[in-house]
């Protein structure tokens, strides 16, 4: 009886083994880096002004406080210049599908996004960024590995 049981237990335990060894873990989940094609300009302030460059942020990003800060120069009267921080707008985020900050995206007054950066970028690059989305051939092209994502490149 002794034996059955023994025979038993290492069966239950080699089987055991075997299914275990055959289950893979899953994959971690990875960010999809995505940018949104479009925006509801009236979400944002200054929803009248012909360009909307909004800074996808977290309170708790470094990175972030210095990308904003480089965004902040290009505010004008044609360009509204709006931090729509995490926590405080996680609506916004939520709402087009921001996982990754600091995330720039560049819109016209219509809403369609013309152009977006993920990461830190520049001064020099962002602001030259916004320039060629705003007027075409204006940027001088580099290997500048941060250069924005411009509708038609």
């Amino acid at each position: 009886m002794k034996l059955i049981v023994v025979v038993a237990v290492v069966a239950v335990a080699a089987a055991l083994a075997q299914f275990l060894q055959r289950r893979k873990p899953q994959a971690p989940t990875q960010p999809k880096m995505e940018v949104p094609a479009q925006v509801d300009r009236s979400d944002f302030a200054q929803p009248g002004a012909q360009w909307l460059v909004a800074v996808f942020s977290s309170a708790t990003c470094a990175t972030c406080v210095d990308v904003v800060a480089k965004a902040q120069a290009l505010a004008t009267a044609q360009v509204a210049v709006v931090n729509v921080e995490y926590p405080d707008r996680k609506d916004l985020h939520d709402r087009y599908g921001i996982d990754a900050v600091p995330t720039v995206v560049v819109a016209d007054v219509d809403g369609v996004v013309r152009g977006s950066f993920i990461g830190p970028v520049s001064a020099t690059d962002l602001w030259a960024g916004v320039a060629e989305i705003r007027q075409p051939g204006s940027r001088v092209v580099s290997d500048c590995a941060t250069s924005p994502v411009v509708e038609g490149d």
